[in-house]
């Protein structure tokens, strides 16, 4: 009988003991990041940029010339954006040359209220239940802030935790996520929302230097809010989980800091320029980010002797990034960006069709490009539960900020893309500038005084 007993007072405790390290094994992790949803901006069809709307902006501008003429169409022919995609107001309007705080203000709140509105709709939870806030805009740091801005609209709680950040760029979303999975780290069963988008009306170039006009033909109006748990119990609400993120900066390499800032010209006229220097800064840090991405996708080892060792031995990357991953959402930062990603990572084309896709579409919405790219893939039903995302974004800084998401359920809601859809993907992009004003560029046509030329009514 003492046996029996001295056995039941040390299986009982063992007993007892496994079962608490089996719940703390298989119970859900607190800490992990789950996106709810997503809710990207689109503006209405009165501010979409076509041809003839674009040459109006073009030829009112009086600070060009025939050289910029020529620049400027030959870029957009070359750039890989639609008739569809949309620009700010203020330039529809023909304020670009003198914007105030108002119309920047205008223009971030539409996009701000609008996602945020339908994303608190969409997910069924109150701006109230929102733990943490993190707000992106590169190009607009008003004061009170940006994040005060969306907390005053939904009266949102005193102790929420906020962050505003500024001068990001396109790279500037996965920033803010990458904030949001730390805080996660601390503070448990925690609501947080994340607002990506950028101030383009107040940004417009307005002077004649190339490497700065660029910014008009690229960048469009867009932007994307997002709403994120680390509450296990939401689990089976999520559509995404996070499985790895890796940043990357070369803010101290001179060429890679410069390639893409924002300075003034010599007239004093504001905006982005963008140097020939930047698909090499773009290639260097997308190789040293996947030098430490891949072994968290792929393992160490498996990484070190299939991938890392093959590649030298053949002179190239030697990536097969398909055994690890199933989707490739890149940042669609121009028909440059999104070719010269895929050649280095050896993708094909239907790898690349969504990001070509957005650009077309939308164009480069800067920080918020990424959700769209996601949109047309979740749009075209072809996210299954199981399957890993990476998402590949690339800006000022100069940064590369990578990460690998796991879906949780089949996707299929037609989002932002449930007006056009159908008719994508484009088998080929042939931009109507070229056939209305591609002999612009001819070089017999140069004898032409410009106030002969009739562009557009």
């Amino acid at each position: 009988m003492e046996f029996l007993q001295s056995l039941i007072f040390i299986i009982l405790p063992l007993f007892f003991s496994t079962l608490h390290l089996l719940k703390l094994i298989f119970r859900p992790k607190e800490n992990c990041c789950y996106m709810l949803n997503y809710e990207c901006y689109k503006a209405t069809d009165d501010r979409k940029s076509d041809t003839e709307s674009a040459v109006r902006v073009v030829m009112r501008n009086k600070n060009y010339g025939w050289e910029q003429y020529k620049f400027l169409f030959r870029t957009i022919v070359n750039s890989g954006i639609g008739e569809d995609s949309y620009v700010p107001k203020i330039v529809m309007d023909g304020k670009e040359e003198n914007p105030t705080l108002s119309d920047s203000l205008e223009e971030i709140d539409d996009l701000f209220f609008q996602t945020l509105d339908n994303l608190f709709s969409k997910s069924k939870v109150s701006p109230q239940e929102m733990d943490i806030l993190v707000v992106n805009v590169s190009l607009l740091s008003p004061v009170p802030s940006l994040t005060a801005r969306i907390i005053n609209c939904y009266k949102m709680r005193p102790d929420l935790k906020v962050y505003n950040l500024s001068g990001m760029g396109c790279s500037a979303s996965l920033v803010a996520i990458d904030i949001v999975k730390d805080m996660f780290k601390v503070y448990k069963r925690k609501f947080a929302i994340v607002v990506s988008t950028e101030s383009l009306g107040a940004n417009w170039y307005c002077g004649n230097d190339n490497s700065m006009m660029l910014s008009n033909c690229l960048f469009r109006s867009g932007g994307c809010s997002m709403l994120f748990t680390n509450n296990p119990d939401f689990k089976n609400r999520a559509i995404m989980k996070l499985s790895h993120m890796v940043r990357t900066h070369l803010g101290s390499n001179d060429e890679a800091y410069e390639c893409c800032i924002q300075v003034e010209d010599d007239k004093g006229y504001l905006s982005f320029r963008l140097t020939k220097k930047l698909p090499k800064a773009a290639a260097q840090a997308l190789t040293m980010n996947f030098e430490v991405l891949l072994p968290k996708i792929f393992g160490f080892v498996r990484y070190f002797l299939v991938y890392k060792w093959r590649g030298k031995k053949k002179g190239t990357m030697g990536l097969n990034l398909k055994s690890g991953v199933e989707h490739f959402c890149i940042h669609p930062g121009g028909r440059a960006v999104i070719d010269g990603v895929g050649k280095i990572l050896a993708l094909t084309d239907d790898d690349i069709e969504p990001a070509r896709m957005t650009l077309h579409r939308f164009g480069n919405t800067s920080a918020g490009g990424l959700w769209y790219v996601l949109g047309y893939m979740e749009a075209k039903q072809r996210l299954k539960k199981g399957d890993r995302i990476l998402m590949i974004s690339l800006g000022a800084g100069f940064k590369c900020n990578n990460c690998v998401w796991e879906v949780l359920r089949d996707l299929k809601d037609p989002n932002v893309w449930e007006d056009c859809i159908e008719k994508y993907p484009v088998k080929i992009i042939e931009n109507p500038y070229n056939e209305k004003y591609g002999w612009i560029n001819e070089e017999y046509m140069s004898f032409i005084r410009l106030e002969d030329c009739v562009f557009a009514s």
